[in-house]
């Protein structure tokens, strides 16, 4: 069926580009005597102009065909990336609202970490945040992972991160139930395909204050100001839970709450690679991207590769507002160190309802 639509596309094409060289009149001549004939005053149509149609009508066929098969094979390339995206059955939990709220979750799979919290086990949700897109405006929401709520599946309290140990559903109707934001589509990536993401894009640019590192994670900035990462560095940068300065020869440690810190540094990344995506007008390039986190990555079940096309559109044409939501340090009667929100905490979480 395709070979048929291609032939018929060429052979259209083909046509077109005739009549296009074709004088008028001789598309209407009827019959009488051919050119250079006794008592006809036309002189012989030369040669060259037949083969020139014929050269100009065989070109527009090889290009029409040449854009039809470039068309289809980006297509089909398109169809098999998304096709080895896992899908995960979260539909039951998601809920729409005036916009469309995205739950981008970053799940370390990583064993021997040394980063094992209390109260959460296995597989842990490490980064959780809200893309908002709404009207061509877009906003991003941190959703501290010590965050202390009310676990949907046990009806316990806990960490918010801790939800997700039943399963990304049961995380979805932990954000929607504890903070009243409706999510609409579900995307998680696993920390270990950060690193070949960002190679992807040859790298991103953060700005550092001073130099730095994290002894834990493997971070190593030597200089200050905009300072190139690879993936590797760029996944310690996300992962920093010990985020250290050097300041006059001297390391002085981060000050604050280190899961608030995290969150903006993981904000700063987010924001980065969505610049390195919008700067890319290459769509080889894009889906060789997304191929290369393909095995790492995991959508609701919901989403058609349509949906997937515009949310990779959108990343590449917002620059999203980075939103904190206020929040104050807690020790539990268990001694456990968490967060809950404090006044103006609801005014946040109103925009993303």
């Amino acid at each position: 069926m395709m070979l048929l639509v291609v032939i018929f596309a060429g052979l259209v094409a083909g046509a077109a580009a005739e009549r296009l060289v074709t004088p008028q009149g001789a598309l209407n001549r009827g019959p009488g005597p051919e050119p250079g004939h006794p008592g006809t005053d036309r002189a012989p149509r030369p040669r060259r102009r037949r083969s020139r149609r014929r050269i100009l009508g065989w070109t527009a066929l090889i290009l029409v065909v040449a854009m039809l098969v470039t068309t289809v094979g980006g297509y089909l390339w398109a169809r098999s990336v998304f096709n080895k995206i896992d899908k995960v059955d979260v539909s039951a939990a998601l809920s729409s609202g005036s916009g469309t709220n995205y739950l981008l979750v970053g799940a370390d799979n990583s064993i021997g970490s040394g980063e094992q919290r209390e109260g959460v086990d296995g597989v842990r949700s490490d980064t959780i945040m809200v893309l908002r897109i709404d009207g061509g405006k877009a906003q991003m929401l941190s959703l501290n992972r010590d965050l202390w709520v009310t676990n949907p599946a046990t009806g316990n309290q806990g960490r918010l991160n801790a939800t997700y140990n039943q399963g990304p559903e049961n995380l979805v109707r932990a954000v929607t139930q504890n903070f009243g934001i409706p999510i609409e589509r579900y995307i998680e990536i696993d920390f270990g395909s950060f690193s070949g993401l960002v190679d992807s894009f040859g790298g991103i640019e953060v700005h550092f204050e001073h130099p730095s590192f994290d002894l834990a994670s493997g971070l190593d900035v030597k200089e200050a100001g905009l300072v190139h990462l690879d993936g590797a560095q760029a996944l310690a940068f996300v992962r920093s839970r010990h985020f250290t300065e050097v300041v006059d020869g001297q390391p002085r440690p981060e000050g604050g709450l280190p899961d608030v810190n995290r969150t903006m540094r993981q904000q700063t990344f987010l924001r980065a690679i969505m610049g390195k995506a919008s700067s890319s007008r290459n769509p080889v390039k894009l889906l060789s991207a997304a191929n290369t986190m393909s095995g790492g990555l995991r959508v609701d079940d919901d989403m058609s590769m349509l949906d997937a096309a515009r949310f990779t559109w959108s990343m590449g044409r917002l620059d999203p507002q980075t939103v904190s939501l206020p929040v104050v340090p807690r020790t539990t009667s268990g001694g456990a160190a968490v967060l809950e929100l404090r006044p103006g905490a609801e005014d946040v979480l109103a925009g993303f309802r």
